[in-house]
């Protein structure tokens, strides 16, 4: 039985800023650091590849001081309602009503809700009273794989059913204001607020490329290298320099086997759908595929755009696949890694 991505639909923030707008607010965020380390600041501002990126609250809230409470508040507050508009487009390209969803899983890491938001969903939209629910909350910017993976899981043995998968990310309401660490002042230039919801189906006459394959691949002692360690200001950045690298290391053995379960090489595959970690990831990425006669050129987009925005992005890259409307038999390679360290693959086949 063949499961279906049919729509996926992004939902961006009412803030937003180009990063030039940004740096004042950076430079006088570090009037008392020496002179030597804002130069290095502004200048990896400036190269991160990320020329603008939306918000939940606007730099002014961003750089003043706030307990995690308060930000916390407007986290819970704002991602209801990005994911309450992502889930409405996603249906409406997909022409079907709430109340034929039978899954909804719900991602996000970038703070803390109990009930989750998809129990807002649920009576905001009125969805089914009988609808299985997953909250997601701590696999970083590997989880909108993951997330379509357990709903083609789902899907797979269900029939006649469908799912959706909605990732909202708001990395900004986790910038410390007294944390001039490299993982605070990198995360703070690369990542962006943003959502995205995804619908999947085991309908047989519903249209959209068919998930033939999806796989794990987890790396042993490496759970230092992403994260966020939990302090009295909040969510702390944990973001080693070595990542791009232990990516390389491993890239051969994410890549390659998992094609070859599938009797398919590279060369057999006309979209890389890539989550944009960064600019150095991306450009490591790049070189790797590169060598194979592949390019990432809408992953560098959405980062460009939009930055990078935890689980969310990868799905930003996939609508922008999606609205091409891709050849029969065309396929994608979809691919994110995250905390864990983790890398989720998904093949797909228009």
């Amino acid at each position: 039985m063949a499961v279906k991505v049919i729509s996926v639909a992004k939902q961006l923030p009412q803030y937003y800023r180009e990063t030039k707008d940004i740096i004042p607010f950076v430079k006088l965020w570090m009037q008392e650091q020496e002179e030597r380390f804002q130069r290095k600041v502004i200048k990896l501002f400036e190269g991160a590849g990320v020329d603008k990126r939306y918000s939940i609250m606007s730099p002014e809230e961003v750089f003043t001081a706030s307990s995690f409470e308060e930000k916390n508040t407007i986290y819970a507050r704002e991602v209801v309602k990005l994911a309450t508009e992502s889930i409405k487009k996603a249906l409406d390209k997909a022409h079907i009503k709430a109340t034929e969803i039978d899954y909804i899983i719900t991602v996000s890491c970038t703070g803390i809700m109990i009930p989750s938001m998809d129990a807002y969903l649920i009576n905001s939209l009125a969805m089914k009273q009988d609808i299985v629910r997953l909250p997601v909350t701590e696999m970083g910017c590997a989880a909108g794989v993951s997330g379509m993976i357990y709903a083609k899981n789902f899907l797979k043995a269900n029939p006649n059913k469908r799912a959706a998968v909605i990732a909202v990310e708001a990395p900004t309401a986790t910038f410390q204001l007294n944390d001039f660490s490299m993982a605070n002042i990198v995360s703070a230039a690369i990542f962006g607020d943003g959502a995205s919801a995804v619908i999947l189906s085991s309908f047989e006459d519903d249209k959209g490329p068919e998930i033939i394959d999806e796989s794990m691949y987890h790396f042993y002692d490496a759970t230092h290298m992403m994260g966020f360690n939990l302090v009295n200001s909040g969510l702390q950045m944990i973001l080693d320099k070595e990542v791009p690298q232990k990516i390389s290391d491993h890239f051969p053995a994410i890549v390659h086997p998992f094609l070859e379960k599938n009797n398919l090489t590279i060369d057999d595959v006309d979209y890389l759908i890539f989550h944009p970690g960064g600019k150095k990831i991306v450009q490591t990425v790049e070189d790797l595929f590169g060598v194979l006669g592949k390019n990432i050129d809408d992953t560098k987009e959405v980062l460009r755009l939009f930055g990078n925005m935890s689980s969310a992005t990868v799905l930003y890259v996939l609508e922008r696949f999606m609205d091409q409307n891709p050849k029969k038999g065309e396929r994608g390679l979809m691919l994110s890694f995250g905390p864990g360290f983790s890398a989720q693959r998904i093949l797909l086949e228009w």
